[in-house]
């Protein structure tokens, strides 16, 4: 049974990174000393749930979070510093520090390590979560001990309804767009001014033309999604914020 260490302090490690190309040593304290920190810990970059679900999860609701009192979101894998930065491009994880625990001696410290071997993963982290605040643990959510990698109660949701169970969550947006298209333009000037992120996919990289017919019926670009409902191109997108 993996232990709960609410109201402990977390391990006293240096983490080996690597910032412009220069090594980097990145104390506990210069990570949690003095902030709230929210943490989520997992079992490797460039796994399936990880990057589908886990990092964006927590990169989308970064926002919120900060509205409602915490300084910064981390993300610690026992995988070097190398992988760590590369999946952070890859994942485009802006609001998110991921933190290389590479010989996993956090992980150890927080008694998370765990034997992967049968995956060929060595030692690696459970997957959890918890809140930190000046170094002490106030929160943890500990994913149960069951077979397999579950993901239940270590996700950004959970977290959040715990921090305040009545935070507004941001409205998920889509913008179809193509290269070089004007009213594209207009589109996402239009939901930056209203203060929303939005997923941009564009015709010929992401997506065809046949792809968005038959999504929206349509055939011309921008095409935006809110909250999963089609609100249409550039000017059904001004109506709708001047409604």
């Amino acid at each position: 049974m993996l232990a709960n260490r609410e109201g402990q302090k977390v391990p006293s490690v240096t983490f080996r990174a690597r910032e412009n190309n220069q090594w980097v040593n990145i104390t506990t304290d210069d990570i949690f000393a003095g902030k709230t920190v929210v943490v989520f810990a997992l079992p490797g970059a460039f796994t399936p749930t990880c990057s589908s679900t886990h990092v964006p999860g927590y990169n989308d609701l970064a926002k919120v979070f900060k509205d409602n009192g915490v300084d910064e979101i981390v993300c610690i894998s026992v995988n070097d510093t190398f992988v760590m930065n590369e999946w952070a491009k890859d994942q485009r994880a802006d609001h998110i520090r991921l933190l290389p625990d590479g010989n996993g001696e956090f992980t150890e410290g927080m008694g998370m390590l765990v034997d992967k071997t049968d995956l060929g993963f060595g030692k690696r982290s459970w997957r959890y979560s918890m809140l930190v605040k000046d170094g002490t643990i106030e929160k943890m959510f500990i994913e149960p001990d069951e077979p397999g990698d579950p993901f239940k109660v270590s996700d950004a949701d959970t977290m959040l309804n715990y921090i305040n169970a009545h935070a507004e969550k941001p409205k998920t947006v889509s913008l179809f767009t193509k290269v070089g298209c004007p009213f594209c333009a207009n589109a996402k000037q239009t939901l930056s001014e209203n203060g929303l992120d939005y997923e941009e996919i564009v015709l010929g990289q992401n997506v065809t033309l046949r792809s968005l017919k038959a999504m929206t019926g349509a055939t011309t670009v921008p095409q935006v999604f809110i909250d999963g409902k089609l609100i249409g191109g550039s000017e059904a997108v001004a109506s709708y914020f001047a409604a």
